[in-house]
């Protein structure tokens, strides 16, 4: 750990990182952003922050945002003692994620190219999360701790994008991703609503998706936060409620706002100018599954307006596991393991990026996306399914 010379402790003098008064966020802001629900999902007690992050505009934003946190200075957001490759960190998994918080520079801002999804891979504006899904990817490369870290030059983020989104000019034909626009996925590694609730990242690019007539952002959230209402993204941004029956999201989804809330948040969505997918994600084989889809998707055509049946599509993504995740969650909630590692269904898969993971093994992978497909067709015929593996 690198010393602050100031602080014998290692830690940021907080008067000197603080913006000015009148930067401050206001106490009587009326926003969601400040309210108790939002406190118990993250509760800021400690910040480790790269120098340059923790001196920009948005990192003094940040640190002002939560002035009960000490300020740690750290050499790289992916290298810090005590938190990443410390399996001690596995018994503290949803503590760190409510209590730790890093600030990091971005460095890289390669556009990935996809066609799932999304057309491209946007740099994202964060990775990892508050939230603790148990069958979460992104702490696989953080070792034994996950909690957000903020990018906090989100403007060289939308430089890099604007730049990429007038070089490819007007999408030449339709496809899977949209009819129409470049779709740009921005939440890759993290979850912009949740994001929302620390800093403007999310409010800022969805505001500069509402200036490009080609293109149009795309994130995938299992947390309803209204703030994102007020966004005003007037069509351009595609917004992915990740859904799965309710007894698997309470073994499975820890933290995050109730299926039946994520639900019932789509039409407000829909009126304030967001497009409204889902994901229904991740489809768990277990005793019971198809039961419990069939029920998901009777919910959704009992509780949807007309409007958002008119518009919806989804994505179907089966579970993907990893043998490093899996020792993780046995640290810290091994009751999830008893559903999500499955060797008896599963085999090996090398992913993109070189990961080694398990997935359902192709035959019975197969056969459980036709089956879900059917129960679409017979509950939610109106739900057209963009995409499924």
């Amino acid at each position: 750990m690198q010393h602050h010379p100031g602080r014998p402790d290692g830690l940021f003098p907080l008067e000197d990182l603080l913006p000015p008064e009148t930067d401050r966020l206001s106490a009587d802001t009326a926003s969601f952003r400040d309210s108790p629900a939002a406190a118990r999902m993250l509760d800021v007690r400690e910040i480790h922050a790269e120098p340059e992050a923790a001196a920009s505009a948005r990192g003094r934003e940040i640190i002002a945002r939560f002035p009960r946190a000490r300020v740690v200075e750290v050499p790289s957001h992916w290298r810090i003692p005590g938190l990443h490759g410390d399996r001690g960190s596995a018994a503290r998994w949803v503590r760190v994620k409510t209590e730790t918080l890093v600030l990091g520079v971005r460095k890289t801002f390669t556009v990935r190219p996809n066609g799932r999804s999304a057309d491209w891979i946007a740099p994202g504006p964060s990775n990892g999360c508050a939230m603790a899904c148990a069958y979460c990817y992104v702490p696989r490369r953080k070792g034994y701790a996950n909690p957000i870290t903020v990018f906090t030059n989100t403007d060289r983020i939308i430089d890099r994008l604007g730049r990429h989104v007038a070089a490819q000019g007007r999408k030449p034909a339709p496809n899977q991703c949209d009819p129409d626009a470049w779709v740009y996925d921005i939440g890759e590694n993290g979850d912009c609503s949740v994001d929302a609730l620390v800093c403007d990242s999310t409010a800022d690019l969805v505001a500069a998706f509402r200036r490009w007539p080609t293109a149009k952002a795309s994130f995938a959230t299992k947390f309803v936060n209204p703030d994102l209402l007020a966004y005003d993204p007037r069509g351009r941004t595609r917004i992915r409620l990740s859904l799965m029956p309710t007894e698997d999201s309470r073994l499975l989804d820890i933290r995050t706002s109730p299926v039946a809330e994520r639900i019932s948040a789509a039409g407000d969505f829909l009126e304030a100018g967001y497009e409204v997918h889902f994901n229904l994600s991740p489809v768990v084989v277990r005793p019971g599954w198809e039961e419990a889809w069939a029920g998901l998707l009777r919910e959704l055509d009992d509780v949807l307006p007309p409007a958002v049946k008119a518009q919806a599509a989804a994505e179907v993504i089966m579970l993907t596991h990893n043998r490093g995740l899996h020792e993780v969650n046995l640290g810290w909630h091994p009751r999830a393991e008893e559903v999500l590692w499955r060797p008896e269904l599963q085999e090996t898969k090398v992913s993109e990026g070189g990961s080694r993971n398990v997935r359902y093994r192709s035959g019975a992978k197969g056969a459980a996306v036709d089956r879900l497909r059917e129960l679409i067709a017979a509950h939610a015929p109106w739900l057209r399914v963009r995409y499924a593996f």
